[in-house]
């Protein structure tokens, strides 16, 4: 089996599930929520029953940060504002833990409902948050059976190695993600090491690219560049990393793969499974 195909099929089932337990039999289930957060977008889409969810973040049509457009297409966008969000009558708003504060509490002060979700900076972050939005939106039943199947697919994907090759994640401006990272557990989940441990970044920073160079990673994970022109993505180009991928391995990440705890993960997992066994 691909283990592309493997990826997808987390998703898949939440197609499967989609408009299963009508909301009719549930009263107490939200029946108009908006989503503001890139993150919670993609969640809701995933778990939300039929014409439950009336509106994503505009941030979930872009294709450099998003993996769900065609499916965010379906969904008209809001930009993060309470009044826009207001009139649109919600019974839940889903916002992140970091989502505009000014928005978050104008919103409850409306006496609109806001749940926020956290970061997820491993998979047990992810399948907490599946469970909470699950519980939100009154569809924890598909919700259980979601992490249920990330774990399968995951489990396919995590297939026995001899070795494990260490791996530089290196994005703009010289920054990386250490082990207390979910790019962290990507990396190890693919089988490969995480060399940026070595120079001692836990969460995430920025490190200074001669440090970076020294520690001689079997393969480069670089950042996407964005259009525009940017300074800080000037060293993604540097001769010393162009140097160190041509004696090495070298491979770009698409940040929407990444950036976001959902089984969407899965498919980054996969991307680095095949290039580590075509290393070995």
């Amino acid at each position: 089996m691909s283990v592309f195909l493997a990826a997808s099929r987390t998703i898949a089932l939440g197609a499967a599930l989609y408009g299963a337990a009508p909301l009719a039999a549930q009263a107490d289930v939200p029946a108009r929520v908006v989503s503001m957060n890139l993150c919670t977008d993609q969640l809701a889409m995933m778990l939300a029953d039929e014409g439950q969810l009336i509106s994503v973040s505009h941030i979930a049509l872009d294709p450099l940060a998003s993996p769900m457009v065609e499916e965010a297409a379906k969904y008209p966008v809001n930009h993060g504002q309470a009044e826009q969000i207001f009139a649109m009558q919600p019974d839940l708003v889903l916002a992140g833990i970091y989502s505009d504060p000014y928005t978050v509490g104008l919103l409850r002060r409306l006496g609109v409902d806001v749940l926020q979700f956290p970061l997820e900076r491993d998979f047990d972050g992810i399948r907490a948050n599946i469970l909470k939005m699950g519980d939100a939106l009154g569809r924890a039943v598909q919700a259980q059976a979601m992490v249920a199947q990330f774990d399968s697919d995951l489990a396919l994907l995590q297939g026995d190695t001899d070795t494990a090759p260490s791996a530089l994640l290196h994005y703009a401006n010289n920054y990386t993600s250490g082990d207390k990272s979910l790019a962290h557990e990507i990396l190890v989940a693919a089988g490969l090491t995480n060399a940026t441990v070595d120079a001692g970044i836990t969460i995430a920073g920025s490190v200074p690219l001669e440090q970076l160079v020294l520690l001689m990673p079997d393969l480069v994970v670089s950042g996407q560049v964005y259009p525009g022109a940017s300074r800080a993505e000037d060293v993604l180009h540097h001769p010393a990393l162009r140097a160190l991928r041509a004696r090495k391995d070298g491979a770009a990440l698409t940040d929407a793969e990444w950036v976001c705890g959902t089984p969407l993960v899965l498919r980054a997992v996969a991307r680095l499974v095949d290039i580590r066994e075509r290393m070995q």
